[in-house]
């Protein structure tokens, strides 16, 4: 009998391939706000070009998007599960939009702060249903590749993002970088409503209200004081107080959820050792990568000097790592093993930051791009494999919560690391300045030492001394990057070796790779009950 008649029959859905275009594009929308955001900061805070707005603001134009994104993401997925996925995905981008249209008009920074945490709300039932519904339309024999292109989106999008930021910038006002958004969420709709299934969990249980409010409660505790930690320092009551709290709240969400006869989610399945492993390797290069990233932003605009357009062109390299390797990971996962892929991928990850150790004032611009790449392929080569381990890991009707577990522990890393090494930067480049700014009134001086953008603020209105203060700024800026890059390095190194130790290594040719929960949990030993 030949291969033809006994190979078992393609369970995905007829028009997959296109469904994944238009997940491709409402994913796009989600990750080119936050790429654009990054190139128009400096924008936004100049006064006449801009709102005005402060250091701070402009952390919690970015955090309060964060905060929203975040606290809300795991329920959003077991909404979709419950509810669907095409309205959940058609409600968010339709949020998005509406968000996106009062960003780009905002007067204030305050008004843009809660415009933006709207949008937050509505990438949280945008993101989690892109992946819960590639898990539902594809067979699980090709949910590897097509994983691979979402994630190869996510490289697009960061490529994108900067230089249509940049080009916006140059031509137009600032709101316009927000604007964009607009046509893109109204082609994102229409093919939804014409292309998309509909589908959801055929055997929903009761609502977990508990367990949802646990988990919302215990997710904005965390990210919350994670931000102020970065803001104001981990040794404030605000910012340990508030993680305290996030970390009781969380453990008893865990405690609840073990006993409730219908949980939002089963935690036993961090009992199988390759789930567990996949979500803290996201977590790990994500807190890793995100710090970087944004760290990077304010080197190359004020330290280098360059423009919002070439700022935003120099991500590119990075975006071309993602777009190029991640749609080919799922071939080197089945050739290669998850262990050796992603190992690999996070120590090209940890390369790429600790490069950045050697970043100066007049390094060559190409080290710059060529770092950026290095570490593209590295997280190609990391994030598919981790979230096929974790999507694989449940059934798909379930698709909606193994996706929002992903994506919060993928937020929450992001937001860690950027407020983590936030605070080294804060703290390295405070103690680097603060003697050169010892001459200057007492208001300059707090606004100086705050951050390096302050200090060109400040050195713009000073006359002949300026040009000494910023050298002194660029000097502790590119010092406390170098301790950051350290930090950075350090925790993908510390991902590479949980991906070693923790995940399973090539399979025999014989073996097919387990598909279900029930399958992963089989071959670990663990005992999971039907939910």
């Amino acid at each position: 009998m030949d291969a033809a008649t006994t190979a078992p029959a393609n369970t995905g859905h007829p028009r997959r391939w296109a469904i994944l275009g238009v997940l491709v594009i409402s994913l796009l929308v989600v990750v080119l706000d936050n790429t654009v955001l990054n190139v128009a900061m400096r924008t936004i805070a100049d006064p006449k070009h801009g709102l005005g707005a402060t250091q701070s603001e402009l952390e919690w134009a970015i955090n309060s998007y964060t905060l929203v994104f975040a606290g809300l993401l795991f329920t959003a997925g077991i909404l979709a599960d419950r509810l669907g996925r095409r309205i959940s995905l058609t409600v968010g981008l339709v949020l998005f939009g509406i968000a996106s249209l009062v960003s780009a008009y905002s007067d204030t920074p305050g008004q843009l702060i809660w415009a933006r945490a709207l949008m937050g709300l509505g990438a949280a039932a945008v993101m989690p249903s892109t992946l819960s519904i590639i898990a539902n339309v594809f067979d699980p024999r090709e949910r590897g590749k097509a994983i691979g292109v979402w994630a190869g989106a996510v490289g697009l999008g960061v490529a994108i993002g900067p230089i249509v930021g940049g080009l916006l910038l140059e031509h137009f006002w600032w709101g316009s970088v927000f604007l964009i958004n607009v046509p893109i969420v109204v082609v994102g709709v229409i093919l939804v409503g014409v292309l998309i299934p509909e589908s959801k969990d055929p055997r929903p249980g009761r609502i977990d209200f508990v367990g949802v409010l646990l988990s919302i409660i215990g997710l904005t505790l965390l990210t919350y004081g994670v931000i102020e930690g970065g803001e104001s320092g981990f040794g404030e009551l605000k910012s340990w107080g508030t993680l305290v709290a996030a970390v009781v709240v969380l453990a008893a969400f865990v405690i609840y959820e073990r006993r409730v006869e219908f949980p939002s989610l089963d935690v036993r399945l961090f009992a199988n050792r390759q789930f567990s492993a996949s979500t803290a390797m996201i977590g790990l290069v994500f807190f890793a990568a995100m710090g970087a990233m944004f760290t990077s932003a304010f080197y190359l605009q004020l330290v280098r000097g360059y423009g919002p357009l070439a700022s935003g062109a120099l991500f590119v390299p990075f975006a071309l790592g993602q777009l190029v390797f991640a749609p080919r990971s799922a071939a080197m996962v089945k050739r290669y093993g998850p262990k050796a892929v992603s190992t690999t991928g996070l120590l090209l990850v940890a390369l790429g930051l600790a490069g950045w150790i050697f970043i100066g004032a007049t390094t060559p611009i190409w080290v710059v791009g060529a770092l950026f790449f290095v570490m593209g392929v590295g997280m190609a080569n990391v994030m598919p494999p981790a979230t096929e381990a974790i999507m694989a890991a449940l059934p798909r009707e379930k698709a909606g919560v193994g996706s929002a577990v992903s994506n919060t522990i993928r937020q929450v890393g992001g937001a860690l690391g950027v407020a983590a090494l936030g605070a080294v930067i804060s703290s390295y480049y405070r103690s680097g300045v603060e003697d050169s700014t010892t001459g200057l009134p007492a208001a300059a001086k707090a606004v100086a030492d705050e951050s390096i953008s302050g200090a060109y603020g400040v050195a713009a209105n000073v006359g002949p001394a300026g040009q000494a203060l910023i050298q002194h700024a660029n000097d502790a800026f590119i010092t406390a990057m170098h301790y950051s890059a350290i930090g950075s390095a350090v925790f993908a190194v510390l991902g590479a070796a949980v991906a070693f130790v923790w995940l399973p290594g090539k399979r025999p040719a014989t073996a097919p790779a387990p598909t279900t929960a029930e399958s992963l949990a089989e071959e670990q030993g663990v005992e999971l009950v039907d939910v």
